[in-house]
């Protein structure tokens, strides 16, 4: 009778799982069943031509609405992560390249998304003429213009930064590139990608209402979504709708939090560099548990990993592939040069072109122009340094306790995901109120986009500190001020100096919507370079928004290469776990 009383008790204890489980995938199956038909929606607006589009203010329009937006959000999320890895990865392994990859992505992070949209738009709207493909890419690339530096930088500086102890380790057991991407760079780059995808996203959100209802001259090229929903709102003046719209995206960012950005910390933690223990209670997510008790998470599991060992190699014949591959050195070298021999090509077709662009504006015309890049460039420096004074200790306090980083983060996550311009209206009447000018008041409004850049960087550092040197902090007695002088701020300034870069490239972006404000239909401008690009888009001033994003990349790279080189020199030579 014990065989059978066995096979009854684990045919109980599965089914016991099984029904604890079940509601579980029927949720999940909810979910993705409602995902597809939106996607489906989706696709039918994409393959619809409207030539204008209406946007309606009920409630019952901005559920849809806000999905197009999120989806737009998230696929513009997956193209730069993809970006990431391979730019980032191809910067910080070719040392020729670099000299060229690393300056162009600052010049690419300056750019702000007027600088982009223009050309995209028409380009894209007259490769497809017969359907809304076209701006809807459009809109997604602009969304990705506003994600994608961020992260990049994130991810080549932690190439750069990972411990030599661990590289000597991987070259001894004779890692090829893959191995070492998978088992030693991607781990050590995960938790500073992590936080700073999250900061992505909020970048991506703080231009909706932008690359949702862009208008170039008389053209209006406007998408049904979130953004427009808020920007028709507020130009009629509809406090009700403006109020939706706010909840509208708060709900939206909370979601989205708790069923990705919070499991996905939660995964990351296992990548800590760890060589003790911890008595500190590790981060939870209930959606995260939710999916490791799923019966189809684990059937899919399952089925992926019978795949993969079907159509996988024996470990016989990838060592004879290992050996092949160093029996031909100089074929990743090839591929290299030719992709940098392309860019090389691309870069110069477009300088000519920006040539002839420039060549139409007069010379006296870039006096105001280099003129209001000084005011911007104040404004930049003023707002990066007053986001520093608060972000430094509050990002410190929340990575180094997962109970505060329980309570803080989704706060946080709102916070920094709210497209600030949406708040503007709000902070406008406050400054008008206060007697302050928009010159002033413009730092105000570029720090409400980037001070968020430096928290989360600050937060990722100080979430990888290994927990041995807290312990031996704390068996040292050491008084909180030491600690933050010889270990934390060591331990977090590589991430802080990537905090300011992006931080200050977000303020260049976000002068265009600071220094020119439409408040009660009247508008309001300050003396600056991002007030001279939204005038020359808002005009169609081909030649002068050429000449003001020309000139914003040039200081921002002088700036880059004076500066913040230097920093992350300082960074890697003496705030490194590899030192």
């Amino acid at each position: 009778m014990r065989p059978r009383e066995g096979a009854w008790g684990e045919a109980t204890a599965f089914f016991e799982r099984f029904r604890r489980g079940v509601w579980i995938d029927a949720v999940l199956l909810v979910g993705i069943t409602g995902i597809v038909f939106g996607l489906s929606s989706l696709a039918g607006e994409w393959r619809t031509l409207r030539p204008a589009v209406h946007i309606d203010l009920s409630l019952s329009a901005l559920p849809l609405y806000t999905f197009y937006s999120l989806t737009r959000g998230l696929i513009a999320y997956v193209l730069s992560l993809l970006f990431t890895l391979t730019y980032g990865y191809w910067a910080a392994k070719d040392p020729i390249a670099e000299r060229v990859l690393v300056p162009l992505l600052d010049i690419l992070q300056s750019i702000p998304v007027l600088g982009f949209m223009p050309g995209v738009v028409l380009a894209l709207v007259s490769i497809f003429p017969e359907s809304n493909v076209g701006l809807e890419l459009a809109s997604v690339l602009m969304i990705f213009t506003g994600q994608a530096w961020n992260m990049t930088f994130s991810f080549y500086h932690s190439l750069r930064s990972i411990p030599k102890d661990q590289i000597e380790a991987s070259t001894i057991y004779r890692f090829d590139w893959w191995q070492r991407l998978k088992w030693l760079e991607l781990p050590f780059a995960t938790i500073g990608l992590v936080w700073n995808s999250m900061m992505s996203m909020a970048g991506g959100w703080f231009f909706l209402m932008i690359t949702e209802s862009f208008v170039l001259g008389a053209r209006d090229f406007r998408l049904p979504g979130i953004g427009s929903y808020m920007s028709v709102a507020v130009a009629k003046g509809d406090v009700r709708a403006m109020v939706w719209a706010i909840f509208a995206m708060i709900t939206m960012i909370v979601v989205l939090d708790q069923l990705l950005w919070r499991p996905v910390v939660v995964w990351a933690q296992k990548f800590r560099v760890e060589e003790g223990g911890s008595d500190e209670q590790t981060s939870t997510s209930w959606f995260y548990d939710w999916l490791r008790r799923s019966s189809v998470i684990d059937w899919l599991a399952s089925a992926l990993a019978a795949l993969r060992r079907r159509l996988g190699k024996s470990d016989q014949q990838v060592a004879h592939a290992q050996e092949a591959k160093r029996e031909r050195p100089g074929a990743s070298r090839v591929l290299s040069f030719s992709l940098f021999a392309l860019l090389v090509v691309i870069l110069l077709f477009g300088s000519y072109r920006m040539f002839l662009l420039l060549g139409q504006l007069p010379a006296r015309g870039y006096l105001p122009i280099l003129g209001a890049c000084g005011w911007t460039l104040g404004r930049v420096l003023l707002s990066t340094a007053l986001g520093t004074i608060w972000t430094l200790p509050a990002g410190l306090a929340i990575g180094l306790s997962p109970r505060l980083s329980r309570i803080f983060q989704p706060i946080v996550q709102i916070a920094a995901s709210f497209p600030a311009p949406m708040l503007f209206p709000l902070a406008i009447a406050v400054l008008k109120a206060a007697g302050v000018s928009l010159g002033w008041g413009s730092v105000v409004l570029m720090l409400l986009g980037t001070q968020w850049y430096i928290l989360f960087n600050v937060i990722a550092g100080a979430s990888s500190i290994p927990s041995d040197l807290g312990e031996a902090a704390r068996s040292y007695r050491l008084s909180r001020w030491l600690r933050f002088r010889f270990l934390y701020l060591p331990a977090v300034f590589p991430y802080l100096v990537t905090g300011w870069v992006t931080a200050a490239g977000g303020a260049w972006n976000a002068s265009i919507v600071a220094e020119y404000v439409t408040f009660k239909g009247q508008v309001m401008t300050a003396n600056g370079l991002g007030a001279q690009i939204s005038l020359a888009a808002e005009h169609a001033d081909f030649p002068r928004l050429g000449a003001c994003v020309i000139v914003m990349a040039a200081v921002v790279v002088t700036f880059n290469r004076t500066v913040w080189k230097r920093l992350y020199g300082l960074a890697e030579s003496r705030f490194t776990l590899s030192k």
